[in-house]
């Protein structure tokens, strides 16, 4: 039932009983204001020219009339102009009773929509660290929470696998790395050629360096580094096909891909499909040589190709250089039409970070100036930065968090924190394990989707594994400790799942019942809004109800059997929400604790 629409239509009953015709739009309906009493309100100031009265004395009569002609209300106050209404408990029985029905509790029919979601996009010269973590979490989770809505989500990750940056990692190992490989080192893939990343920095610095004590400008230096043309030369050679460059190309590629691979198994994300840039930037470069012949880019005396978007309040943009090599936005464009083209969305959500703002408003705009419609239809989901107690990351000087080193010591601050508060007790070794995993990545993927994604955020590992306060820790355990009960109940032979059971609630039950009611309303807000942070606090609120209601009331020991019968069938509803809820946020809840 939407408890807005049926308040709607009986506010119109009374409203055109007592001053005639309405209109839907001006029966406005919200909820109550957590510091007023009531559970609905209906605000009476566009419905003053109707009633030809003051708002409290309108309010008055459409609440007296409402309650007189409605058993499911029992009372109404009025603050000002706003109309607000008590259900009786024996409604918020009924809306109990709907949700224990429905086995899809939450999740909406299908929209016959199309979305497609792009998260993660690494550069196949380092590993990812503590920022990819955050763009992986939320696109995940974003993409969870569309499918919940009822669409029909692709989730894709671009593999930016070519360019420059890609080739400094090449040409270090080539130059310092005697033929070191992931099996002879030990080390992870995408590990080792993040090591030649930082190793190329440290030779073009030096180089640098060097030049400019010989008296050369330090912007002349930088281009003129023989390491950095040596790179240069090397792409140059990729885009023409050398054998040589690609065959190292790919070869280096696939100790990253299968370092990847680990990485998003731990982190418990996954792909529909992969695009890699190295097979959409011709088709880009073949878009931008149709926007030279329509005359929406322009060709300077360099070769490069260029579009002029001063008239659009932006600057100049780069589409092409001059020597034929291509940028991101170039493939950027070949992607997007590949996408629209094969899978005919009706919207393309891009999940990255706020630094990339401008380029997505020009990819948007360049699109648009081509004749592409759909360019209206794409969206950046920008996200704010993760930052660490000492400052920001930089993956070319090797100061990141590495985030496999991340989720192996969230996983190890878990186990060390569990035992200590005995959380492990009665656990088998294989169960230990699987909680400690289980609590490190809840903590670490709850503490950064709680936050809102346009926000940079500060990570502190320990204050995310605390098992008290806002945590994932905290609401795994709440639902271990509702799945417990059940345990028990079940272990002295309780039947509960069936059967009459008591409709004379305690009014934390009602409490517990509304936010249970409420939870369609948050899984639809969240995909509208593109925000895992509104599930992340509707499950905390509703943890931390349940522990406020477990800690006053007897839920196995109560000698009333209906009421026992309801209060073990609640506690099932409340673990089977925190349990979708958590889902959507990528989570797992374990069953004990």
């Amino acid at each position: 039932m939407n408890i807005e629409k049926f308040l709607q239509q009986k506010a119109a009953e009374s409203v055109e009983a007592l001053y005639g015709p309405v209109a839907e739009s001006q029966l406005q309906i919200q909820k109550t204001r957590k510091e007023f009493e009531g559970d609905y309100t209906l605000v009476v100031f566009p419905l003053l020219k109707l009633s030809r009265k003051g708002p409290e004395q309108t309010a008055q009569e459409i609440g007296s009339h409402m309650v007189a002609a409605c058993p499911d209300l029992k009372g109404f106050n009025v603050i000002k102009g706003f109309l607000n209404l008590v259900f009786e408990d024996s409604f918020w029985a009924g809306r109990f009773a709907d949700i224990a029905a429905d086995e899809r509790y939450g999740f909406a029919e299908p929209t016959g929509r199309t979305i497609m979601v792009e998260y993660s996009s690494p550069n196949t010269n380092k590993p990812l660290h503590l920022g990819h973590i955050r763009n992986n979490l939320l696109g995940y989770s974003v993409s969870q929470i569309l499918a919940a809505n009822g669409h029909k989500v692709i989730k894709v990750n671009l593999v930016n696998d070519r360019g420059i940056h890609i080739c400094k990692s090449m040409l270090a190992w080539q130059k310092y790395g005697e033929g070191e490989t992931p099996e002879s080192s030990g080390m992870k893939g995408d590990h080792l050629v993040g090591k030649y990343y930082v190793e190329f920095d440290k030779h073009y610095k030096a180089e640098i360096k060097e030049l400019v004590a010989q008296g050369m400008p330090e912007e002349e230096a930088k281009h003129r580094a023989p390491i950095i043309v040596e790179a240069q030369e090397m792409l140059r050679k990729w885009e023409t096909g050398d054998p040589e460059v690609r065959a190292l190309w790919e070869k280096m590629n696939g100790w990253v891909y299968e370092g990847f691979d680990k990485t998003y198994k731990a982190l418990g994300v996954d792909f529909d499909k992969i695009y890699y840039e190295s097979q959409t930037y011709l088709l880009g470069k073949n878009i931008v040589e149709e926007g030279l012949e329509k005359g929406v880019f322009f060709r300077k005396e360099d070769n490069s190709v260029w579009i002029d978007l001063t008239a659009d309040g932006l600057d100049q943009k780069l589409l092409l250089r001059g020597d034929g090599t291509s940028v991101y936005m170039t493939q950027d464009l070949g992607t997007a039409f590949r996408r629209f083209e094969d899978n005919h969305l009706d919207e393309m959500i891009y999940v990255v970070g706020n630094e990339q703002n401008y380029h997505f408003q020009v990819l948007k705009l360049v699109l648009k100036k081509l004749g592409y419609d759909w360019s209206d239809h794409i969206y950046h989901l920008s996200y704010g930065m993760v930052e660490l107690p000492e400052g920001k990351m930089k993956s070319r000087e090797g100061t990141v968090v590495d985030a496999d080193d991340l989720i192996d010591d969230m996983v190890s601050t878990a186990r060390e924190m569990s035992q200590e508060l005995g959380k492990l007790d009665g656990c088998t070794q294989e169960e230990a394990d699987a909680v400690c995993h289980m609590v490190g990545l809840g903590a670490l993927k709850y503490f950064i989707l709680k936050v809102d994604p346009k926000k940079t955020m500060l990570f502190d590992p320990r204050e995310s594994i605390d098992f008290n306060g806002n945590t994932g820790p905290f609401i795994q355990y709440t639902h271990a400790r509702i799945r417990s009960i059940l345990r028990k109940a079940d272990e002295a032979g309780i039947v509960w799942a069936t059967g009459n059971v008591s409709r004379d609630y305690v009014p934390e039950e009602i409490e517990l019942i509304k936010h249970l009611v409420d939870f369609p309303a948050v899984v639809k807000a969240a995909g509208e809004n593109f925000s895992p942070a509104l599930i992340g606090a509707y499950v905390y609120d509703l943890a931390k109800l349940f522990n406020g209601y477990y800690h006053d009331h007897s839920i196995l020991k109560e000698e009333n059997e209906t009421v026992r019968r309801m209060r073990l069938q609640l506690c099932g509803q409340v673990a089977r929400v925190i349990a979708v809820g958590m889902k959507l946020l990528g989570i797992d809840v374990p069953e004990r604790m």
